[in-house]
């Protein structure tokens, strides 16, 4: 017996090669993968867009709101402009995270859109075109294989029992030879047994290694034409990748703003504006403007001027004649205190102080003992009286509410600015027809 039969030799364990039945479907389901990946591409590049659209709509609505809050906060000058500067690179950087969105989703979503449609077709069945022309590309060229496999895989099981036999016949007869009890003729009984197993296990062989060598003879074609079956899916595959990194690379150049150069001329735009800022310039307008800079009206002496002397005895005939009760010179405070706070700048507007310190009428120019100062405002250097204006009744007038006050015709009295406002609104509304207070 030129061989030992190993049993376990059957129990061999199955290969993962691509050469084997069935493996070539992991390339099969690569194609198919592939579509999904398209899928899962497009996906992550509309999230990215979405997260641009939105980046920018904040960056939009940041910049409206601060700049509205630094235009008519306290801040001026050139570090104003520069302070807006900010809100304006804000702008252009939506502009251009707007473009980022719209690059994404109007190039390469659609480049991966129009190229999936183009690379995969779709049956009625079900399934893409391209999965069934490699899976049965395959299937045709290990087909022949697959059954010259079988033939040898019968072969060797045949080859195997006989052997097995043939060891179970060479046992019983080495039993009976050392045994007393069998005879002559059942001792040549076995040895008969033990040479037509022989025998057989020796057919068995010779038809194994005839399929086996039948095997090995169509094993060359079968792997050169697996092997084309195989390079057509890797060209099909290596046109996916070459298609993918190529998307990435756009992807890449659409969110790269670096490479932008609107964008690195916002930066530019954006230094030179602060750096142009200049805080003496900006405390010398102050200067000039609210400060000591500004032209000091002096009083001069002026001569008595008829036209003039009628001309304000008419306007103080016509005040006379109007409806409602004028409280004059009354503080602007209340208003003030009232405005509401804008932002974390400031709840103060530019100019509202010295509009209200600049303002003129013609009462100020005209009653006396008025309490103003040359240029309109109240004189810093006269005592309060309690936070209040003293004014003096034309008529009798009965408060008809808890909150207002009651006046006598020709008595003067101090009155708070705020109630003076309410009571004010009261009279205009129950004495239209009576005349006005004054100071």
């Amino acid at each position: 017996m030129s061989g030992v039969y190993d049993e376990s030799a059957s129990l061999e364990e199955s290969s993962d090669s691509f050469w084997e039945v069935g493996n070539y479907k992991r390339s099969v389901k690569r194609i198919d993968d592939g579509h999904r990946l398209c899928n899962d591409l497009m996906n992550c590049i509309q999230e990215r867009a979405k997260l641009e659209k939105a980046y920018a709509q904040q960056l939009t609505d940041w910049s409206k709101r601060w700049k509205q809050l630094v235009d008519k906060g306290p801040q001026y000058g050139t570090v104003e402009r520069a302070w807006i500067s900010l809100m304006n690179e804000a702008e252009k950087v939506s502009e251009l995270h707007q473009e980022v969105k719209n690059g994404l989703m109007g190039e390469d979503f659609e480049k991966v859109k129009n190229w999936q449609k183009d690379s995969y077709h779709k049956q009625m069945m079900g399934g893409f075109k391209e999965t069934k022309e490699a899976d049965e590309g395959f299937k045709k060229v290990q087909k022949p294989w697959a059954k010259k496999l079988k033939e040898l895989e019968a072969a060797k099981k045949s080859y195997h029992v006989a052997c097995k036999e043939e060891r179970l016949a060479s046992s019983r007869e080495t039993n009976g030879k050392t045994e007393g009890s069998v005879n002559a003729d059942q001792l040549k009984k076995l040895h008969e047994k033990v040479d037509k197993c022989k025998v057989d296990s020796q057919k068995a062989k010779e038809k194994y290694e005839k399929a086996l060598d039948e095997l090995n003879k169509c094993t060359p074609l079968y792997m050169e034409n697996m092997e084309q079956v195989f390079d057509q899916c890797q060209q099909f595959e290596e046109k996916r990748l070459s298609f993918l990194r190529e998307v990435l690379l756009d992807v890449k150049r659409h969110l790269n703003l670096t490479e932008n150069q609107s964008y690195a001329s916002v930066y530019r735009e954006l230094e030179h504006t602060i750096t142009s800022a200049s805080p003496h310039e900006d405390l010398q307008w102050f200067s000039n403007n609210h400060g000591p800079g500004m032209h000091m009206n002096r009083p001069q002496f002026e001569e008595y001027n008829p036209d003039l002397a009628h001309s304000i005895a008419k306007k103080e005939k016509s005040k006379k004649g109007s409806d409602g009760i004028i409280l004059t010179n009354v503080t602007t405070a209340v208003d003030q205190a009232q405005a509401g706070d804008l932002g974390s700048v400031s709840s103060y507007e530019k100019n509202q102080a010295y509009t209200a310190s600049n303002e003129w009428s013609d009462e100020d120019q005209t009653a006396p003992n008025s309490a103003s100062d040359t240029n309109g405002g109240a004189n810093p250097f006269e005592e309060e009286t309690g936070g209040g204006v003293r004014v003096r009744a034309l008529y009798d007038y009965e408060g008809q509410e808890q909150d207002e006050l009651s006046f006598s015709a020709g008595v003067s009295r101090d009155v708070n600015p705020t109630l003076a406002k309410a009571d004010k609104a009261a009279a205009v509304q129950k004495k239209p027809d009576r005349q006005p207070l004054k100071y």
